[in-house]
């Protein structure tokens, strides 16, 4: 399928370059476009490919009027200098949201420390060429129409209003700026989608065009709803631009955005892309290919506060820190590594990624692990003595001070109910009390609440509804309440969202589903999630807490099909942590 695409692609390319060829001979008039004095352009790369040697950039000559530097109202203009000094405002409030994990020794760094004026004038530069690409390729200039239904769009599809709010008055509430600055890149990533053409711009030299002249915006009104929501609603997360079908990948949310990467299409095709989506402004953004992790399933994926790291899956014992400011991929070390090994848990402490577990190609569990800190690109191994038996299919969550594992299976027959408390800084493992804990399973959920693990659901030969909370301090177990329960399922997702424990999806007796439930830690008691509007039924997929919703994306249907859609649910009320 890849190398089916790969050729797909060349076809395409070749077919563009053909076309604009004999277009510019059959026209007869070739002009080599200069670059606008009204948009100050850092200087161009110097070096073309061999084909790019051979074929100039060149355009038909247009009208003066469509010679236009930038969008024009009333005689107002932006120079290239103005858009990066409104990226840099736009990128000031996505990173005041970022999560900084409380773990992190070290105060959050500013804006300046993890973003140069190099970096910000790229991510201008990028929006104008592939506006400008749209033009050149497709004859599809972005209008000021299309500029404003995706403004409104925006505000009336937001769900972190107070984050948009902030974005507005970061651009002055200037309908015109907001226009330009923050949909304009939006629609030109989620227009331009096509390979060829994202090559093809990357080779243009000038842009000159930006927005039809004498363009008027309006201001749309943005929900003052605080929660952007209504309780216990479900409402689609949009599919322009986002990454194509898949399951068993991994997510993380960085307080604006939830990265997805890896995954598969099939069980058999591994994909190394992902994308990063907004709720604030409803949108994706593609992740970098360039330096990435190779293609995998089965892996991992943490927050750090600045990076996401990704490690293992398939039989590997490699990966990648990705940084969403940069929109740029690091290799992890390989020195001193875990052995490859896919279906491990792993947490971020403040400091370090603790990997655990897993299972090898051929079918060997393990209860080995390691720490890797990231400002170093170093491991150290995680100690064997009195650590849990070799495993797989287990669950890890943060303490704040200890990771602890439990549950999964040793690849063979043997089900487990035990588990384990690490402790990084002392390097030791105490066990989990076997005293009334839930029965042995694997594929189940946990999630930290501050104070308890609660896990939940899960199964081997059958399905289970059961879970219980798991007190570290006095290392009791208590039984969560089956009354109202979701049905008995396995490959669901978890998340706290301060309040309450909400289950959705998964597989059971029945197939997979689109039921769900919140399950209330002070009550013990179960509540249902709406059906409606819910995602189709899934497995497989992921979720993440952004602080009022659980997002919920990708997975895989009923018949195998791998699905890349997703839903927001609302759980408005609740005031837990993000999760990272």
């Amino acid at each position: 399928m890849d190398k089916l695409k790969k050729q797909n692609t060349r076809d395409v390319k070749a077919h563009l370059l053909r076309d604009a060829l004999y277009l510019l001979l059959f026209v007869g008039v070739i002009v080599v476009v200069p670059l606008s004095g009204a948009i100050n352009m850092p200087n161009p790369a110097s070096k073309f490919s061999t084909w790019q040697d051979n074929i100039a950039f060149v355009k038909v000559r247009e009208s003066a009027s469509s010679l236009l530097a930038s969008a024009t109202r009333n005689n107002q203009t932006l120079t290239f200098a103005d858009r990066a000094t409104y990226q840099r405002a736009i990128e000031e409030v996505y990173w005041r949201h970022r999560i900084w994990p409380r773990e992190n020794p070290d105060p959050k760094p500013s804006l300046d420390a993890v973003m140069s004026q190099a970096q910000l004038e790229k991510k201008v530069d990028d929006y104008l060429r592939k506006s400008q690409a749209l033009e050149d390729y497709f004859q599809r200039p972005i209008t000021a129409g299309q500029l404003q239904a995706e403004m409104d769009r925006m505000a009336e599809n937001t769900r972190q209003p107070e984050v948009l709010g902030e974005l507005f008055n970061a651009l002055g509430n200037d309908p015109f700026v907001i226009a330009e600055c923050l949909a304009r890149p939006a629609l030109a990533e989620g227009l331009l989608t096509h390979g060829a053409v994202e090559q093809l711009k990357q080779t243009s030299q000038t842009y000159n065009r930006i927005v039809p002249a004498a363009a008027s915006f309006i201001l749309p009104v943005i929900s003052d709803n605080p929660f952007g929501c209504i309780d216990n609603s479900w409402t689609a997360t949009t599919s322009t631009n986002a990454p194509s079908d898949r399951f068993d990948h991994t997510v993380v949310w960085t307080g604006t955005e939830m990265i997805v990467w890896g995954g598969t299409r099939d069980g058999l095709f591994n994909l190394s892309t992902g994308g990063r989506y907004r709720p604030a402004t409803d949108t994706w953004i593609d992740t970098s290919t360039a330096g990435a992790p190779f293609a995998r399933s089965g892996h991992t994926a943490v927050w750090t506060g600045t990076e996401m790291i990704v490690w293992g899956g398939n039989a590997d014992n490699t990966g990648g820190r990705y940084n969403p400011v940069t929109d740029s991929w690091t290799a992890t070390s390989t020195a001193n590594a875990p052995a490859g090994r896919n279906s491990h848990t792993a947490v971020w402490t403040g400091s370090q990624m603790i990997v655990w577990g897993g299972v090898n190609f051929i079918g060997l569990t393990f209860n080995t692990g390691g720490k890797y800190n990231p400002s170093t690109n170093t491991w150290i191994s995680t100690t064997t003595m009195n650590a849990p038996a070799t495993r797989t299919g287990h669950t890890a969550v943060w303490t704040g001070s200890e990771m602890i594992i439990w549950g999964g299976w040793n690849g063979l027959s043997s089900l487990f109910n035990s588990g384990g408390k690490y402790n990084p800084v002392t390097n030791n493992w105490t066990d989990t009390s076997t005293s009334n804990p839930p029965s042995g399973r694997y594929g189940h959920t946990a999630v930290w609440t501050g104070s308890e693990m609660i896990v939940w659901g899960g199964g081997y030969s059958g399905y289970f509804n059961t879970g219980a909370q798991y007190d570290p301090k006095r290392d009791t177990w208590m039984a969560t309440s089956t009354n109202n329960a979701p049905s008995s399922r396995t490959n669901h997702t978890a998340v706290w969202s301060g309040n309450d424990m909400i289950v959705w999806g998964g597989l059971g007796a029945s197939g997979v589903s689109k039921t769900g439930g919140r399950y209330d830690l002070d009550t013990n008691s179960w509540t249902g999630t709406s059906r409606t509007h819910a995602p189709s039924a899934r497995s497989g997929h992921t979720a993440v807490w952004s602080g009022s919703e659980m997002i919920v994306w990708g997975g895989v249907n009923n018949v195998g099909n791998a699905l890349g859609d997703g839903g927001r649910y609302c759980g408005q009320g609740t005031n837990g942590d993000p999760t990272p």
